[in-house]
C-alpha cells in the first residue's frame, strides 16, 4: 500500500496550496509545468516552491488530514511550515496546531 503525503505549495503572490500526492515531487512537477494534470488554482497562482511535506499513511487518513489543513488560519498554516512538522490524529485527522 502506498505511503501519502500532505504537501503545501507556496505560490508567487504568497499563497500556500495544500494537496495530497503519493509523490510529492512528481505531483509538484505537474504544478510547476502548468499543464492540465496539475491544479488549477495553481495555473492561476504560479507556484514558487514546495514549502511542507509530510508523510501520512493511507489515502483516507491524507484525505482527513487536508481537509482539517484547509479549513486552518493562513497564520496556523504558516506555523506548522516553519515548524516543518505537523502533529495530528491517526484516526480522525485532528490537527495539532504548535504555539
Amino acid at each position: 500500500m502506498p505511503c501519502w503525503h500532505l504537501y503545501v505549495v507556496r505560490t508567487v503572490d504568497n499563497c500556500l496550496y495544500t494537496g495530497i500526492a503519493t509523490d510529492v515531487q512528481r505531483r509538484l512537477g505537474e504544478h510547476l509545468s502548468q499543464g492540465k494534470k496539475g491544479a488549477r488554482y495553481l495555473r492561476a497562482h504560479k507556484p514558487r516552491e514546495l514549502a511542507f511535506s509530510v508523510p501520512v499513511g493511507s489515502r483516507g487518513l491524507a484525505l482527513k488530514v487536508e481537509r482539517r489543513f484547509k479549513k486552518l488560519q493562513k497564520a496556523s498554516k504558516e506555523r506548522i511550515v516553519s515548524a516543518g512538522h505537523l502533529a495530528f490524529d491517526r484516526e480522525s485527522g485532528k490537527i495539532d496546531i504548535p504555539r
